[in-house]
């Protein structure tokens, strides 16, 4: 696998840098090609008229695939109200670090590349709880709809992912607990990432990641309660006429985006309070306190926590 996980890193790279990628990428697939010396990694390669499926041929799912795409596609379709014009790939990888080494994370387990209507996955984490197959599938062919309709440019990854995950069902839960929101604590101190800096790419450390993803989705979530889901389909229906994300959401939802920014944010405050954030997060501070400061200091906050407890 050696090989495969060196190519794997120049695709992740090439992937960023944009055109770069087709070269890289087509190299990488001929390591799934059976006619190719390196057949001996024992990979396969199943076809249907709507998607194609690589795999490593010990993998079982490649039947649960093919029967739940066309399910998928049409579910898709009919919630956008947009086609789905393409055959994508499905690239199945069994090995955790190899599919490391495409993603370039430890926090994803899929990873769309919409240049090529390409879709890898890494299968070893697919039969793990909380993880699906057909919810991981759903959320990434939004990405590879999403990008066929809207022009890279006009569509920020905020956005993009936000879309994807309101849509797709239970992602956001794979990606975030709700017990332990950071979007919470977040709001609580002020520290949101803006949303103009995750207009192009995502941070990498692993918090302010997680951060990305569920300010994405919380953002989205609140223009669908405040403007319906047919505020949400207006923009989209802009972004895809060709307006950038700014005008989409002015013709859309008839709100400046910075004002809209601004009333999610106080939406978020008035959500997150220390009443709610405090309960939920009772024992991580109280081993903080056991560790770190006075006895009687102690049991002073204790007392004040239980107070705020009774209280809500």
């Amino acid at each position: 696998m050696l090989f495969f996980v060196l190519y794997s890193e120049n695709v992740r790279r090439d992937v960023q840098k944009g055109p770069q990628i087709r070269k890289s990428f087509f190299s990488l697939l001929l390591l799934f090609i059976p006619s190719q010396p390196l057949y001996a990694m024992q990979t396969g390669t199943i076809q249907t008229n709507r998607v194609i499926v690589l795999f490593e041929k010990r993998l079982r799912a490649t039947e649960e695939v093919t029967d739940i795409y066309p399910m998928l596609k049409m579910e898709l379709e009919d919630t956008l109200g947009w086609r789905l014009g393409l055959r994508p790939t499905l690239l199945l990888i069994k090995d955790r670090k190899t599919f490391e080494g495409v993603a370039g994370s430890k926090l994803i387990v899929a990873l769309a590349i919409p240049q090529e209507n390409v879709i890898v996955i890494d299968y070893s984490r697919m039969n793990t709880r909380p993880f699906s197959l057909e919810i991981t599938l759903k959320h990434e062919l939004f990405h590879l709809l999403l990008n066929h309709h809207i022009g890279g440019a006009n569509l920020p990854k905020w956005l993009n992912e936000g879309i994807s995950m309101w849509m797709g069902d239970g992602l956001a839960e794979i990606i975030m607990d709700r017990k332990r929101s950071v979007l919470d604590e977040a709001t609580l101190w002020g520290n949101y990432v803006s949303i103009n800096r995750l207009t192009t790419s995502f941070p990498k450390e692993k918090k302010s990641l997680l951060l990305a993803y569920e300010e994405s989705k919380s953002l989205v979530e609140y223009i669908s309660n405040q403007f319906g889901r047919n505020g949400v389909l207006n923009k989209l229906k802009y972004l895809k006429d060709g307006y950038q994300v700014d005008m989409a959401i002015l013709k859309g939802l008839s709100i400046p985006f910075d004002e809209l920014e601004k009333r999610w944010h106080s939406h978020l405050r008035k959500r997150s309070t220390w009443f709610t954030y405090l309960p939920i997060n009772l024992y991580e501070i109280l081993f903080f306190l056991a560790v770190g400061i006075d006895n009687h200091v102690g049991i002073f906050v204790w007392a004040f926590i239980r107070l705020l407890m009774k209280k809500k």
